[in-house]
């Protein structure tokens, strides 16, 4: 099977699809923002990664959000919940860690099929 890689940097890719598997790398937002632009922002690069490997949010399988402090998760989920498409809503974890710099508050990684 054929694996492509997108955004390709010396540390990561952006996505990779292996089969009709696209794996996204943790997502976030501008570091200057809230949680809920923070939020937001993590999302539109999904849509964004996920058109560009040729699929879309309701193919999501299986979403892992990472946050910085879990005082946030009500603000973030009042974005994911307007966000995700209702009846195809993924597998979901959502935890609280160190992110690579303090300034992060959200990270998204996602794993969706290739229609």
């Amino acid at each position: 099977m054929t694996i492509q890689r997108f955004h390709t940097g010396p540390r990561m890719s952006q996505a990779v699809v292996h089969g009709d598997t696209i794996y996204l790398a943790g997502q976030v937002g501008d570091a200057n923002s809230d949680i809920t632009n923070q939020t937001k922002e993590c999302l539109a690069k999904v849509d964004a990664l996920l058109a560009e490997c040729g699929s879309s949010k309701e193919n999501i399988l299986s979403t892992t959000i990472w946050l910085a402090d879990m005082k946030d998760f009500a603000a973030m989920n009042a974005v994911w919940d307007a966000w995700v498409p209702q009846g195809h809503t993924p597998g979901r974890a959502c935890g609280e860690a160190k992110l690579a710099t303090p300034d992060f508050l959200v990270e998204f990684m996602i794993i969706a099929a290739k229609p």
